[in-house]
């Protein structure tokens, strides 16, 4: 089995476990709430690599910890993903009307739905994850809600989602676009990685390993991204390309060119797995995923 058949089959076993999971967490309801739920469920069973939720029960696998501790961190975290989705795709963020190969949520049903929908998403998280069924120990579901709120917040995925409306007026430099998207998609990346060793109360040094890696590989992501945006097909991709350029935002590939860029991913990807050293063969999965996304086509 080649690498990336390694790592996709790895992934579609996951996403396949946090998918029955959220369908229990979310069953649609009679009543007038029912839209809404239908309208989260709609965003959330759309398909997707599931990266994050993949990270969670990687990283989670270094420490042995319990697959259904995991499995809840990884839902909870898919559900803050998929929330951000559905806003980035409204009118007012990017104005997307595509999104994993299907009309975005707000074109399914209503712009009104769909923020309600993201609402209901991210609040859902935060149920899974302070539930006593995610962890026994009160003080590591509390760690878990608090690094989940700071990674979704104005120090994280929201202040990028912020930088990156201004970019489009005030237009950024290396160093702003980095941070922009170490805030807009690494955070959210960190988060996965880390939440291993949170549930395993792992020591300092592990922790830090995985944050590097992820942060490393969070941003090889990106590029990549990037590169899908100016090469990528539309169909493979399951939504819009050419966007970013065509609104004039600085991204890595226009800053570096696509060569530039494409080397810089490799470098980062191979930064991402020096960080996994400690972790001798248990971190096989972790590494070939740094080499997988750099390879990807969608």
């Amino acid at each position: 089995m080649d690498q990336a058949t390694f790592v996709k089959k790895a992934m579609g076993t996951t996403a396949e476990a946090v998918e029955k999971l959220l369908d229990k967490q979310l069953p649609v309801p009679d009543g007038s709430e029912k839209r809404v739920v239908e309208a989260m469920r709609y965003a959330l069973f759309a398909g997707g690599k599931r990266l994050r939720p993949f990270l969670v029960v990687a990283s989670a696998s270094l420490f042995d910890v319990k697959k259904e501790r995991a499995l809840r961190v990884a839902a909870a975290l898919e559900c803050v993903h998929t929330y951000s989705l559905i806003h980035d795709d409204l009118p007012a963020m990017d104005n997307d009307e595509l999104r994993r190969g299907r009309p975005t949520t707000h074109i399914a049903y209503d712009e009104a739905t769909a923020i309600l929908a993201g609402d209901g998403l991210l609040t859902l998280a935060f149920e899974i994850l302070a539930d006593e069924a995610t962890h026994s120990d009160s003080h590591v579901r509390s760690e878990l809600v608090l690094s989940l709120a700071k990674a979704a917040g104005i120090h994280g995925m929201v202040g990028g989602q912020m930088m990156d409306l201004a970019a489009a007026v005030n237009g950024l430099d290396m160093g702003e676009v980095t941070r922009l998207q170490q805030l807009k998609t690494g955070a959210l990346i960190i988060y996965g990685a880390e939440a291993g060793a949170i549930l395993a109360k792992a020591p300092t040094r592990p922790r830090h390993a995985l944050v590097g890696y992820a942060r490393d590989l969070g941003l090889a992501f990106q590029i990549v991204d990037d590169l899908l945006d100016i090469e990528g097909d539309e169909e493979e991709l399951g939504k819009a390309v050419g966007k970013d350029e065509d609104a004039g935002k600085a991204t890595f590939v226009s800053l570096l060119g696509v060569d530039r860029a494409r080397q810089q991913a490799k470098l980062l990807s191979e930064q991402a797995i020096e960080y996994l050293q400690d972790f001798d063969d248990k971190a096989l999965l972790l590494r070939s995923l740094a080499e997988f996304v750099i390879s990807r086509r969608n």
